[in-house]
């Protein structure tokens, strides 16, 4: 695709999700108002999903020593699919960026994501970012292999400016413009558990025409730690989720692209070393010991399976990073 003439800045709405996670959301709206440059940055909308460890004062002192527009707002403890929309409704500028409250954006976050809708000014164009995991929390190769090419994200191999599928549109570090937005659907409320609710809309906005662009020098930071267990108990927690991906177009899309790559059982034999060497592996995975990416993910998919009751979808897009 071929640089596109620089349209004029557009303000941007950023909407964070969150419940329960005070202390991280304080370092994420901090890391924000921290930024290199606030030109173009609208406003800030915090959607609490029925917190009860104090997160409504944490966003009012924040908003009191503010630059920008801070806004607090509730939703009702439905779930991430109906923050998002409430944040959607709630947002007044001509971009919107989604992520999460436990992502901390690099000092160039803001800058980087104006710039390139700027450089893309078409109304179908969205920009997805790079999430690293924080240096603070000390990620193991099992966690980096989760983030670049496991059940997490899938950046691996991805260049500058490629347009991606819809299963790479991660809500953690996402824009696009509002407009668009509004005019071709909102997150899926049936969703009332966090997962699968931001690839089932990127299928929607594909349709639609959307078109996702990759900025990796749009950069923010994860700062979660995530145990070997941890990422089990996500992968189980999200089956409820999964299940009703399963139902929708977008599942039964996604489900064709990846069945030959991914989901096909394999040799015998492959199936039977992997049951043996399992217990054996498994107390390396949250050590600094570095083994290959294909353990790695022979391993996540044979205790996601067990956990999860046999996890139809593949494991490369089940998603953890909410």
């Amino acid at each position: 695709m071929g640089i596109a003439a620089r349209g004029p800045m557009k303000k941007l709405s950023i909407v964070i999700p969150t419940r329960n996670r005070q202390d991280v959301l304080s370092k994420a709206l901090q890391a924000y108002l921290n930024q290199k440059t606030l030109e173009g940055l609208l406003e800030i909308i915090v959607v609490d999903d029925h917190s009860s460890d104090g997160t409504e004062a944490i966003v009012a002192d924040f908003r009191q020593r503010s630059p920008i527009p801070i806004r607090y707002a509730c939703a009702q403890h439905r779930g991430a699919a109906a923050a998002r929309n409430e944040g959607i409704r709630q947002s007044k500028g001509e971009l919107i960026l989604f992520t999460d409250d436990d992502i901390i954006p690099s000092s160039d976050l803001i800058a980087e994501h104006i710039s390139f809708h700027s450089r893309y000014p078409q109304r179908e164009l969205a920009v997805l970012g790079y999430v690293a995991w924080s240096p603070e929390v000390r990620p193991t190769p099992f966690m980096r292999w989760l983030g670049e090419e496991g059940a997490l994200f899938h950046f691996r191999g991805l260049k500058r400016e490629q347009e991606l599928a819809f299963d790479h549109f991660y809500t953690c570090n996402v824009s696009l413009k509002l407009e668009f937005l509004r005019a071709n659907g909102l997150f899926d409320e049936e969703f009332e558990a966090a997962g699968w609710e931001d690839t089932e809309l990127g299928y929607r906005l594909s349709k639609s025409g959307l078109r996702l662009l990759y900025n990796p020098s749009a950069l923010a930071y994860h700062y979660r730690h995530l145990s070997f267990a941890d990422a089990m108990r996500r992968a189980r927690d999200f089956a409820g989720p999964q299940r009703i991906f399963e139902t929708k177009e977008a599942g039964v899309r996604l489900r064709e692209i990846t069945r030959r790559s991914i989901d096909s059982p394999g040799p015998r034999q492959e199936k039977l070393l992997v049951k043996i060497l399992a217990p054996l592996l498994k107390p390396l995975l949250d050590t600094q010991v570095r083994l290959p990416s294909i353990v790695y993910a022979h391993l996540y998919q044979y205790y996601a399976r067990k956990v999860s009751n046999d996890m139809a979808v593949p494991a490369r897009v089940a998603k953890l990073d909410s």
